[in-house]
């Protein structure tokens, strides 16, 4: 079983096919958030730590740092929020940025095992990537387009991971340690949309036998109650063999979806995780349980 361990300085999170689906919060981004963006520019981490928080709350096993904003000084920026998230928690982080230098900035000063989000199969993104993810002894995020942008075809696609896991190994990066984005498109772009990512992640998983992620919102984009489509998409994709998603936990419906995958999935033994989080305080006089009917039967 192919298994991606991320740490921080106290804490693994495994990434396994035989792992309950790991929840990556993705709130921790300016990007279309401008009042957040503004904050960081400014140094003001005040609602980074509040998302940090509350995205731990609602589940999410780790979290996504992003400190994409323009003419800011994104290196500081992101080096700064990670060790601010850090100082927060000790869930794993990933890194993300398609500046090398933040991604190095924030590599730097990351206590633990971090995930590199991301490298495509672009060469120049490869030569520049692999080599930092390799220095840092990292994990990385493999996104499966190349200079010829996203292809539809799905098998496409695979081919363009297998180029990115060969790469990576080319670079002694472990094929574990290689996490494909099969890229997840709209599904009201694109009919086939959902079926094609199910196809190619059943390959990832069978054939080149990697883990996987997406960006989850991506497939109810531009529909109306999007929400409800990706609550209904990732139980359906963890079903096809995908181990994590990069997501927004908080959003109502989704983390408990993603917890009875993991139940019907048969990667919550006993469904102990389900049980531990939902079940509700016992009620008053409840220890006498089945006890106390059977002592009330009459005899015969």
């Amino acid at each position: 079983m192919t298994k991606t361990v991320l740490s921080s300085a106290s804490k693994e999170v495994i990434i396994g096919f035989d792992q309950p689906f790991v929840m990556i919060g993705e709130r921790i981004n300016p990007t279309g958030r401008k009042l957040l963006a503004e904050e960081m520019k400014n140094g003001d981490y005040s609602r980074v730590e509040k998302d940090a928080l509350a995205q731990i709350e609602a589940g999410a096993q780790m979290l996504d740092v992003n400190a994409g904003i323009p003419l800011a000084d994104e290196p500081k920026i992101l080096a700064e929020a990670i060790q601010l998230v850090q100082s927060l928690t000790d869930a794993p982080l990933s890194i993300d940025s398609s500046i090398i230098e933040a991604l190095e900035a924030g590599l730097s000063v990351y206590k633990g095992k971090a995930l590199v989000n991301s490298t495509t199969a672009e060469e120049e993104v490869m030569e520049r990537v692999l080599p930092l993810v390799k220095k840092y002894g990292a994990a990385v995020v493999a996104i499966s387009n190349d200079e010829t942008g996203i292809s539809e075809d799905p098998d496409e696609r695979y081919e363009i991971a297998k180029l990115i896991v060969e790469r990576a190994a080319d670079h002694g990066i472990k094929k574990e340690d290689v996490i494909v984005d099969p890229l997840v498109m709209p599904i009201g772009a694109i009919n086939s949309a959902g079926k094609d990512v199910f196809h190619l992640v059943r390959r990832l998983r069978t054939e080149l036998k990697v883990n996987t992620t997406c960006g989850a919102s991506n497939v109810g984009f531009g529909l109306p109650n999007r929400h409800a489509i990706n609550n209904s998409f990732l139980p359906m994709v963890a079903q096809a063999g995908m181990t994590s998603a990069i997501l927004n936990p908080l959003h109502e419906g989704l983390a408990p979806a993603i917890k009875a995958a993991d139940v019907l999935n048969g990667v919550d033994p006993n469904c102990a995780s389900w049980i531990k989080k939902y079940r509700g305080p016992p009620a008053e006089g409840g220890s006498e349980g089945r006890g106390g009917r059977r002592r009330g039967r009459r005899r015969a």
